[in-house]
């Protein structure tokens, strides 16, 4: 039952980004809708639960736990580990690459934060700005909301990003550009905002 269940959502997933609220597929003689909301959640949980692997199993053992090497912003240059936030920024890049060969494939996703280091990852958007607003005031709960840019209506969803080891909050906490220097293991540290295009 699971793999059914898995197979159909996969084969709606392509749909959902393409624009439409929800999906219908049928299989099997049953029928499955995934909504947008759902997809967005579903994307999440992986960027999530691969940047956590990373930070704890990676970064947080060699750096802080072993010191047998460090991690850098400069990695190349220092011969370092790839910040967590860098690796997202990478993938979340390499996912926009490939998807302009994909146009059914159409999201896109940022690390952004109130605090943001890079000034680059500050939010620009009403949406971005309220969003991550709410899931620091709000923690444990995501924002959801629709926008319009370019002409185009997405469906903007905002997850919040928390300090999961300590490597993550002793880097934000010392870096010489950070304006907030007092983050604790746990807080709320930023956010993932996905974007996905729906029908106006």
């Amino acid at each position: 039952m699971k793999k059914r269940k898995s197979i159909v959502i996969a084969a709606t997933a392509s749909l959902a980004l393409a624009g439409a609220s929800t999906i219908a597929a049928a299989g099997d003689g049953g029928d499955a809708t995934v909504s947008v909301k759902a997809m967005a959640d579903a994307l999440h949980l992986v960027m999530d639960s691969d940047r956590t692997v990373y930070t704890k199993k990676i970064v947080n053992r060699l750096v802080k736990k072993e010191k047998v090497i460090k991690a850098s912003e400069h990695f190349e240059d220092d011969k370092a580990l790839v910040l967590p936030a860098q690796m997202f920024r990478f993938g979340a890049e390499l996912v926009a690459k490939r998807s302009e060969k994909l146009p059914d494939v159409n999201f896109t996703y940022s690390l952004q934060s109130l605090w943001p280091i890079n000034k680059q990852n500050a939010p620009q958007t009403p949406a971005e700005k309220a969003g991550l607003k709410y899931v620091v005031e709000n923690k444990g709960k995501n924002y959801y909301t629709t926008e319009t840019l370019g002409g185009q209506k997405y469906f903007t969803a905002v997850y919040a990003d928390t300090g999961v080891a300590p490597v993550c909050v002793a880097c934000h906490n010392a870096h010489p550009d950070t304006p907030k220097k007092d983050f604790k293991l746990g807080d709320v540290m930023g956010g993932v905002v996905i974007r996905i295009p729906v029908e106006s």
